[in-house]
Parts: structure tokens; C-alpha cells; sequence
């Protein structure tokens, strides 16, 4: 467990990073220009993907994300430690050129381990290029029924597996919506395909942008989140130059936009307080090996009971994250509920209303604040 830093670093930490995300007092015109920015969004979770791209626009909604997305601006793949995320357009296919070949060398044991041989892929492809050829997308369903006619069994993880690995060797890409999922495209028929980034090229790509958007942060953080390893991870940050100013805290050296930096100089916190509902895969709290300079290292496994894996929706309050918040829908309506960790934790009441009527902007719904227990009636006035 990791060892909260002086509270005073912690809140300056916050700050910093509530600015590099586009989630204080600046925002973003459009989705795509939050995909943009951040590089990619972590979206498992596709509803709350979208979310996180919402967050960081003006006033932006699921319909324009999906807007997004069925135009081909946005798409979602697995470029990042083998985990769905969604990007741009045109920087997946550098994104994968930089680390698809590291994912498929670490799954190799896992397709042995269900049987999925070489020519098992090479029909696999063959079957996809030739359902989808021509503009063509289809749902999963139909992709996997193409693959098991081409004689290649797509039962328990074997389906996945395949389409995982397809999508990082850059035929694949999840691109127009489909429901509440996505349909499958051709990567080279769905996405621009820029020209090929030597490595040193990518990487110094990859740590500038990861750092402007998620800074302050190490060299471990951006080795983690980019599943990269740590020396290849200070070469690309080294690479960036005078584009990053470095500090340090607590006796680590962090790195982030000189923008961030002289924006954020001579205060730690925001001058009025300020509430966020974040979806439970956001990268302000998920974008980093050590989080414990926004969350508590006590209450995360408030955040991810019994180290599931699945991270709930949280509550921030100037940068801290303070609690969980849960949803009831129903038919025009949306009650989020909040859960704080601490009895005597004040949260001002009219941003957490401001927060609540966000999220029904997005989602296009009424949305009104639950009947709050003990501990959230401690909300200030």
C-alpha cells in the first residue's frame, strides 16, 4: 500500500491534474477533440467511456459521443496493456505499431493454452477480410458466426481471443454504434493509416502526449499505462525535451505541460469548490500506478471491492476522490445515488446537484439526487 504524500502535495497534485484532464475550469469543443487529448480512454465500460469524453467538453452528450464514433472519428480498440480503450481515429494505427507486437508476444501461452494455432488466425483473417471487404461493419455476433464457418471454433474465450488478436494486428477496429455495443470494421477501410513512426519517433509521441494530458506524472506511470517498459518509457519522455517541464514532489520527479504548470502556480485548490460524478474506468483516477495522490490508499478498496477489478463510479470533490455514486434508471428519469467515505466529509450541495443535472444532460433524462444517508447529509449548504 502506498504511503498518502503531505496533504499539501496531495491537493497541489489534484489540482495540476484536474487541469491536464480538461475536468477544472477549462473544457473541450468536442469528443473527439477529448480523445484527442487524452490519447486514449479506457473503455471496457463502453457507456461510461463515453462519459469520460463528455466530462471534458462543453456540454456534450452520449448522442455526440455516438455521433462521434458512427463517423468514424473515434473508435475503440486495444492498443493500451491489452485492455479496450477508445482513441482517434488516425492514432491507433501508430498506437499499435508501437505496442501490438509486445500484446501478441504476451498472450502467445494464452492462445496455445485454448488451442487457437497460427492457421486457426490465418483463416480467422481471411474470413473477416472477406465478410467486411468493401465498407462493410458487422456486430460481434456475426463477425464470430463468419470465423466458426470458416472452420474455426469460436467457443469460451476462444471468440475473444481471436478477435483481440486480430484487432492488434491491425485488421480489426470496433468502430459504429450498434445498440448499446459497436459493430467491427476494417482497420485500414475504417481509419486513416498514417505513415509508419520510427520507434523513438512513437515513443516520444506516446510520453508527450500521455504526460500533457495526464500530468503530473512519473516515468513509472507512463511505463504502466502504456504497457511499455520503464527504460523505453524515459527515452520517449527524454525525447520530448523542453515540450515538458519536470518537478518534484514528495521526492519524485513528475513531469506535465508548462501550461499546466504556470496555470496552476501559487494555489492548490480551486476557488470555489468543485463536484465530479466520474464513470468507474476514468483515467483521473486509473491513469496512474500510484493513485494515492487523489485517493486514500484506505478507502480503495471502497473503489474496487475485493480486488475484482472493477472499479466503481467515484466521487470528487476538488481533485480528492471522496466517494462512490450509483444510478437508477427508469423510464425518463436517472437517481444517482452517493456513497461518501468518511461520515464527517462535507460536500457542497448545489455542485453535487450541478454534477447530477450534468450527467442527465448527457444522457438526455431527467436526472435528480437520491435521498442521501448520515453521512451525505454532511453536504454544505
Amino acid at each position: 500500500m502506498a504511503t498518502p504524500a503531505p496533504r499539501s502535495d496531495r491537493n497541489r497534485i489534484a489540482a495540476m491534474r484536474l487541469a491536464s484532464h480538461h475536468l477544472g475550469a477549462t473544457r473541450l469543443a468536442s469528443p473527439v477533440d477529448a480523445a484527442r487529448w487524452m490519447l486514449a480512454v479506457q473503455a471496457q465500460d463502453l457507456p461510461g467511456a463515453k462519459w469520460s469524453l463528455a466530462l471534458r467538453t462543453y456540454g456534450s452528450t452520449e448522442a455526440a459521443v455516438d455521433s462521434a464514433l458512427d463517423a468514424g472519428l473515434v473508435v475503440r480498440s486495444w492498443p493500451l496493456r491489452g485492455t479496450l480503450h477508445l482513441v482517434a481515429a488516425e492514432d491507433l494505427a501508430w498506437l499499435l505499431s508501437l505496442t501490438g507486437p509486445r500484446q501478441i508476444s504476451a498472450t502467445t501461452s494464452r492462445r496455445r493454452a485454448l488451442g487457437i494455432t497460427p492457421a486457426d488466425l490465418q483463416r480467422a483473417d481471411a474470413a473477416v477480410r472477406g465478410a467486411l471487404a468493401g465498407g462493410r461493419a458487422l456486430p460481434r455476433d456475426d463477425v464470430l458466426a463468419g470465423i466458426r464457418a470458416a472452420g474455426v471454433a469460436t467457443d469460451g474465450q476462444r471468440g475473444y481471443h481471436l478477435l483481440f488478436h486480430l484487432a492488434l494486428s491491425g485488421t480489426l477496429v470496433m468502430g459504429s454504434t450498434h445498440g448499446r455495443g459497436q459493430t467491427f470494421a476494417l482497420l485500414e477501410e475504417w481509419v486513416p493509416i498514417p505513415p509508419a513512426l520510427h520507434r523513438d519517433e512513437a515513443l516520444g509521441r506516446l510520453a508527450l502526449r500521455y504526460l500533457q494530458s495526464h500530468g503530473p506524472a512519473s516515468d513509472a506511470d507512463l511505463a504502466r499505462w502504456a504497457g511499455i517498459p520503464l527504460g523505453e518509457a524515459r527515452r520517449g519522455r527524454a525525447i520530448c525535451g523542453g515540450a515538458l517541464a519536470t518537478i518534484e514532489i514528495g521526492g519524485t520527479a513528475q513531469h506535465l505541460d508548462p501550461e499546466v504548470l504556470e496555470r496552476t502556480a501559487g494555489g492548490t485548490r480551486p476557488a470555489m469548490a468543485q463536484v465530479l460524478l466520474l464513470p468507474g474506468f476514468d483515467e483521473y483516477l486509473l491513469g496512474y500506478g500510484d493513485r494515492s495522490a487523489v485517493l486514500a490508499p484506505e478507502h480503495a478498496n471502497r473503489i474496487v471491492p475485493g480486488g475484482n477489478g472493477v472499479f466503481r463510479p467515484t466521487v470528487v470533490v476538488d481533485g480528492e476522490v471522496v466517494g462512490t455514486w450509483s444510478r437508477t434508471n427508469r423510464a425518463r428519469e436517472v437517481t444517482v445515488a452517493p456513497g461518501l467515505f468518511d461520515p464527517a466529509c462535507t460536500v457542497p450541495i448545489d455542485g453535487l446537484g450541478s454534477a447530477v443535472r450534468a450527467l442527465g444532460s448527457f444522457l438526455g433524462q431527467e436526472a435528480r439526487l437520491a435521498s442521501v444517508g448520515p453521512a451525505e447529509r454532511n453536504a454544505t449548504p
